[in-house]
Order: structure tokens, then C-alpha cells, then sequence
């Protein structure tokens, strides 16, 4: 994955992050997408939604004065994984009164790993969006993503340089994270980068190929590759509403990211488990010449007991850890879809296609 790295400097929205020119820039693949760059591509905004009612409204305030500054076609697709408030009620308001796009209605929560699939798949844009609702990722940086792909990238993704609008130990516990997958993984997932990205249709169709129903996206993003760069900024705090993700569901999601790139965690089981085997055996080899050439017994019950406790800790959790695995295998066996659609409510028609009726019609 090839990136170009913009330079971390603050970040108003009035004076966007300079990019930074880099050698990568001459790369030969992306000197050839430059060139060959559609002039007015269909753009399209996936959002996935979770009871998001008291913000919504903001984000289309604050969304389409930009988009239509981009001067492209585009289309929002709405995801609502499930909302119980009324998020739906809002978005299908909005398409009637002549929003374009979709708003696709997940039968249940299924996650938002499972939303955003769900949003490439229904996405008919040359290029992708991908963006919350919530307004922490500034839509006015939309502007600088399609320069990126313009300049032959076709992957531009936010960095973000300051969080401190999240909590202290949610800092901390991100970077120790992505520390931790980068040293495992095959990969080079780059931190701190979120959902928040500009995607190329190449991109879309290689994300959708992929089977796995276990989907853990930004894993996904850095997985298929293409050449990529960053754009650094800051993080504001939610517009309106609450975050959604508890640190019980961040522990789960990270344990999901971690099961699906690598298998280290069960060689480290492996190679600790053959440690402690030869320990073992040279600890009673050690006691056993101990007692025939200086007569000593061994007593001990509380070191007996001490060891015992310690070993059979050390099975339950590499058996824990192997059923990780296991569950994630037992979940592909089943096949089931990552998701399950129940209505799609369309708003209005692109100008695409209805400047092709028209054309049609007076033909």
C-alpha cells in the first residue's frame, strides 16, 4: 500500500493541512490514474446511521453545501443498522423532499462493520465516501479527498493528528492497539486512521469480493492495497447525540481485527506451551537428581498448589484463545449473509439518469 503522507499541522476549517510532496508522488501507477481520471464522476456518501435523530439534520446542513461545491453528481446512501428512534423517519422525509439517494434499512443492528458493507454493495458512484453522521469527521475535507484522487490516488484517507476530544484512557487504549496490530498483522494498518476515507470504484469492487463475514473494515481497507495517501486533522467533538461504542464493544472490535489478520496469537500458545513443557521436565529432572545424590525430599504443599493453579490458568486461557479462532471458523461454516436488507427507500433520481430519459424521450 503506497502512502503519501500530509504534513500534521493544525487544522482549522478555514485553512486545511498543505499537502506535503513526497517521492511516492511519481509513482508510476498513480501517474497513470491521473491521466486517465473521469472529469465528472458520480460521487457517493455512504453513512451508516444508529439512532442518530438529533443529528442527522445537522449532517445534511453541514454536508451538501459541500458537496455541491464539488460541482459532481452525487448520491447520499443512508444505512440505518437498525435505529429504534426516529433516524429512519427523518432520512425518508428528506428523500421525498428531493435529497438524492437511498436510505437502505437493515432488518436488525448488525454493526457497523456490517452497515458500511452493506453501503458499498448499494453504492453506485465512481468514487466513495465513506463518512458518520456524528460531524467528527469535517465534511469540508471531502474538497481535499477528491484533489487526492484527481491526483491518481485511489485511496485518501483521514489521519487524525488530535482526539482530545475522546477520553484519556480511549487515547491510549487506540494507540496501544494499533501498535499491537501492526506488530502482528500482515499489514500495515496506519493509526489513527478511521472509516473516514475517499474510495475509488477499483477499491469498492476488490472490498466486495472479499467473503469473510467476520469484517473488520478498516483491517479490509489497508488489506486490498491500492495506492493511498493521508490527510491529517482534527477531531471536533459530536455535533449533537451520544457515541455508540462502549469500551466492552471497542474490546470486542479489536479482538476482531486482531483474529482476522493474524494467527500469532496461537503460535505464541504453541511456543509457550513447549517452554513450559521443557521447564517442567527440567525442573523434575532437576528434583530427581537432587533426591538421589543429596537425599533430599521435596516437600511443599503451597508451592505444589502455587504451580498447579499457575499451569492450569495457562491452559484455560491458550484453550480460550483457540476458541476464538474456532468461533470465527464455526461463523464462516454457517454462511449466513453479513447482513439483511428489509426496504430501501430511494429518493430523488440521480442527473444522470435523468438526463438519460430526457435524452431518451426526445430521441
Amino acid at each position: 500500500m503506497f502512502f503519501r503522507q500530509f504534513a500534521p499541522t493544525s487544522t482549522a476549517k478555514s485553512e486545511p493541512p498543505e499537502p506535503m510532496q513526497t517521492a511516492v508522488a511519481s509513482n508510476i501507477y498513480v501517474s497513470r490514474r491521473e491521466t486517465t481520471r473521469p472529469a465528472s464522476p458520480l460521487l457517493s456518501v455512504i453513512v451508516p446511521v444508529f439512532n442518530e435523530e438529533d443529528v442527522i439534520l445537522h449532517f445534511l446542513e453541514a454536508t451538501r453545501p459541500v458537496l455541491d461545491q464539488t460541482g459532481l453528481q452525487y448520491e447520499y446512501v443512508f444505512i440505518d443498522d437498525g435505529s429504534r428512534d426516529k433516524t429512519a423517519d427523518i432520512l425518508s422525509d428528506q428523500l421525498k423532499a428531493g435529497l438524492p439517494g437511498r436510505l437502505l434499512g437493515l432488518s436488525r443492528n448488525f454493526g457497523k462493520e456490517a452497515a458500511l458493507s452493506a453501503g458499498l454493495e448499494a453504492a453506485k458512484g465512481d468514487i466513495a465516501v465513506i463518512i458518520d453522521a456524528d460531524l467528527q469527521d469535517p465534511p469540508e475535507l471531502i474538497l481535499q479527498m477528491l484533489d487526492g484522487w484527481r491526483a491518481g490516488y485511489d485511496v485518501v484517507y483521514g489521519l487524525r493528528v488530535d482526539r482530545s476530544s475522546d477520553t484519556m484512557v480511549k487515547r491510549q487504549t487506540a494507540g496501544m492497539f494499533y501498535r499491537l496490530f501492526n506488530r502482528l498483522a500482515n499489514i500495515d494498518m496506519p493509526a489513527n486512521a478511521g472509516d473516514f476515507r475517499l474510495i475509488d470504484r477499483a477499491v469498492i469492487d476488490a472490498l466486495l469480493r472479499l467473503p469473510e463475514r467476520n469484517r473488520f473494515m478498516k483491517g479490509l481497507f489497508a488489506w486490498v492495497g491500492f495506492p493511498a495517501m493521508a490527510l491529517p486533522y482534527e477531531r471536533p467533538p459530536r455535533k449533537a447525540g451520544t457515541g455508540k461504542f462502549n469500551y466492552w464493544k471497542l474490546w470486542n472490535f479489536a479482538l476482531d481485527g486482531l483474529t482476522a489478520f493474524t494467527t500469532l496469537p496461537l503460535r505464541v500458545w504453541f511456543y509457550g506451551g513447549a517452554f513450559v513443557s521443557l521447564a517442567a521436565f527440567a525442573y523434575a529432572l532437576y528434583l530427581t537428581l537432587r533426591v538421589f545424590v543429596a537425599g533430599i525430599d521435596v516437600p511443599g504443599y503451597a508451592s505444589l498448589m502455587v504451580a498447579l493453579l499457575f499451569f492450569s490458568g495457562v491452559q484455560l486461557l491458550s484453550i480460550g484463545m483457540i476458541g476464538e479462532y474456532i468461533a470465527r471458523l464455526f461463523n464462516e461454516a454457517k454462511q449466513r449473509p453479513v447482513y439483511i436488507l428489509q426496504d430501501v427507500i430511494e429518493g430523488e433520481k440521480s442527473q444522470v439518469e435523468s438526463q438519460a430519459e430526457t435524452g431518451n424521450d426526445g430521441s
